[in-house]
């Protein structure tokens, strides 16, 4: 029998009790599902980019680009494509195999999606995977990121419905909802998590991670993001969030959604290494790479490796076949013994 098969029909309740078990208990549950679906010792490196910064029509109160509140942020045009593809050839060097592209957003315009489509493909060509947040899509622009090869659209949730108007009024939870749907229909992966420590209780956390579980197909990446609290945003004086808080929420993450990648994603520079690691043992999988995320500070790339060596983990390698290949070969090993080694989903 799996350890944690994949359910779309998870209950408040049964989440609630998952996410309040005792600390080490949930953690031994989390990094055993990890290591039934993923090599543990592996982390995925990612780069984020923001090839258009600041003036966003959104209120998102966490968010420094958001054209509402007055921060140091200043804006930038949409980034010429060569500037791009530089960025990402830089982050393949540094170690880097998958690279994701931010836009400050409503929602992408007709007259930029040539210059988008053409700073997926080209990024592509460099053998990375390409993952892009715009803000809302349509289905037909969803269709035409898809033609341009784009593997991931990220598109979070943010928080639970409950707890979503506290933090958004400009767009609504259903109008995220049809995003990620629309990348569905197009045939895209869908990367879709969310941010906590914006003043929200546990239920909001665990709220979160069951839409995002009860999808009906779950994203193949969850994003779990720590709030950077930003001078001049509404949510510069929250207060901050216990770290044991944020290690469950990874735990319970890893849990629901036992072949996703689960991104250890902002707010990494307030987590110190023990922090981090434990996070990884809960099974987190991926970190963005580089000195910021998109306009907020980030851990030095050094420090990076350097944890990753000190762990004795290493940089997932990119893997160039396809989803159906890594399916049929995990079948195989798995009918193949009768031990329960462990083994790797890509």
């Amino acid at each position: 029998m799996e350890l944690a098969p994949v359910r779309h029909d998870w209950t408040h309740a049964e989440v609630k009790a998952l996410f309040e078990m005792p600390f080490n208990d949930l953690l031994f549950k989390a990094a055993s599902v990890h290591r039934a679906n993923f090599n543990p010792n592996e982390v995925q490196i990612s780069t984020l980019l923001s090839i258009k910064t600041g003036a966003c029509p959104e209120d998102c109160k966490y968010c420094p680009q958001s054209g509402h509140y007055r921060t140091d942020l200043e804006r930038e045009r949409l980034i010429e494509v060569e500037k791009v593809v530089e960025q990402a050839r830089l982050a393949k060097q540094k170690g880097a195999t998958r690279f994701c592209m931010g836009a400050a957003w409503s929602d992408p315009k007709d007259r930029d999606m040539p210059y988008i489509s053409q700073m997926v493909k080209e990024v592509k060509e460099l053998g990375l995977e390409t993952c892009m947040t715009l803000g809302k899509l349509t289905n037909e622009k969803a269709h035409e990121l898809r033609d341009a090869g784009l593997d991931y659209y990220n598109h979070n949730l943010d928080t639970s419905p409950e707890y979503y108007e506290q933090i958004i009024s400009t767009r609504t939870f259903q109008d995220r909802l049809n995003t990620i749907d629309h990348v569905r229909d197009a045939g895209m992966k869908v990367c879709s998590g969310g941010i906590v420590g914006m003043g929200e209780q546990a239920s909001d956390r665990f709220g979160l991670l069951m839409q995002l579980a009860n999808l009906p197909q779950q994203p193949e990446s969850v994003p779990i993001n720590m709030l950077v609290k930003v001078k001049g945003t509404p949510l510069e004086n929250v207060d901050d969030l216990d770290h044991f808080e944020f290690i469950r929420t990874i735990a319970t993450a890893r849990i629901m959604m036992p072949h996703s990648y689960v991104r250890l994603s902002a707010g990494r520079n307030a987590m110190n290494e023990q922090m981090q690691s434990m996070c990884f043992f809960a099974g987190a999988n991926s970190i963005f790479y580089g000195d910021k995320l998109l306009t907020t500070e980030n851990p030095d790339a050094d420090a990076d490796m350097n944890l990753i060596k000190k762990l004795g983990m290493n940089p997932e390698k990119r893997h160039d076949y396809s989803d159906e290949a890594v399916e049929a070969s995990l079948s195989s090993q798995v009918a193949d013994k009768a031990t329960s080694e462990l083994f790797y989903e890509a």
